[in-house]
């Protein structure tokens, strides 16, 4: 194992102050696309359930608000617990081999008690939400603690990520309706087939390490036909989102918009090399652009 090999950005945390920096490691603070990723699908949700953005008002712009802070947080309280979780693997794994937890920069309980902290301010900002955006936030705790675990059972770990990471589209949907719609669904489900594509991709970065040390991943089981299987899921997305566009009666604009996302897959699609490490990681990372693009067809609906 290459323990030179990492995805820290230590060039971005060293700007901080020396007490902040394992812990800002920790919360992947040197590594926003985890965000973007999160936040995005609230984004889809609140825009989608406002027919674009010619409805926005003050409400609105307060739930973007929440979501923004709320995707940052609970994005770093995630990382947390899956290096909690996974501080013995990851002393196997050259990508993590240096993350605070496995090489011993950070304590368990310096890190239970950084927890803490997320969870408490997370929790304040769900509460500022209605009741049926709270009861979905609380209930994705439970799955938000079980995802690391997935990878040690199923070669479908993937697909737990896909369910957790983007019910944030639910959450802010119900947060400006009140309840959960149709179009939701079909938007809920195009944020699940686009997590198992970026996911899978971003899995090839480990495939040798997880091999030895038998941690399951889509990008194990797929092997080779990797790329096809992810060019199958991102498919699988435009034909969900078009279904929530006709559910909810979507303007013309929409389906135009969405050709550029379509482009843009295409483009990620053609470039992902799975015997490359760096292919996996720059193409995982485009996944931000297209999560913007797609949030632009969204405004449109």
């Amino acid at each position: 194992m290459n323990k030179n090999f990492t995805d820290i950005r230590f060039d971005i945390v060293a700007r901080l102050p020396e007490a902040m920096r394992s812990y800002a490691i920790m919360a992947r603070i040197d590594r926003p696309t985890g965000i973007y990723l999160l936040l995005l699908p609230c984004l889809w949700g609140i825009f989608f359930s406002l027919h674009g953005i010619l409805q926005i008002g003050l409400e609105p712009l307060r739930i973007i608000f929440l979501m923004v802070i709320g995707s940052i947080v609970m994005r770093g309280a995630g990382c947390v617990i899956n290096d909690l979780w996974d501080r013995h693997l990851d002393q196997k794994v050259e990508r993590t081999a240096q993350r605070p937890l496995a090489s011993g920069q950070i304590s368990i309980k310096q890190a239970f008690a950084f927890l803490t902290g997320l969870l408490l301010i997370g929790l304040f900002i769900l509460m500022q939400l209605p009741g049926l955006s709270i009861i979905i936030g609380l209930f994705s705790m439970s799955l938000v603690i079980a995802y690391p675990l997935m990878k040690r059972f199923t070669f479908w770990p993937q697909a737990f990520l896909g369910i957790t990471f983007n019910i944030g589209i639910l959450i802010s949907w119900a947060a400006v309706t009140g309840i959960v719609e149709p179009p939701a669904l079909w938007l809920y489900l195009a944020g699940f087939l686009w997590t198992m594509a970026y996911d899978t991709i971003y899995a090839y970065q480990d495939i040798e390490d997880d091999r030895m040390i038998d941690i399951k991943s889509t990008a194990r089981l797929f092997d080779k036909n990797g790329p096809l299987w992810i060019i199958g899921f991102y498919s699988a997305m435009f034909i969900a989102l078009i279904m929530a566009g006709i559910s909810a009666k979507a303007s013309v604009l929409y389906y135009i918009v969405l050709l550029l996302p379509a482009y843009y897959t295409y483009i990620i699609a053609w470039h992902f090399d799975p015997a490359s490490q760096d292919s996996a990681l720059s193409n995982f990372k485009k996944n931000a652009i297209l999560g913007a693009l797609i949030l632009l067809a969204i405004l449109f609906v």
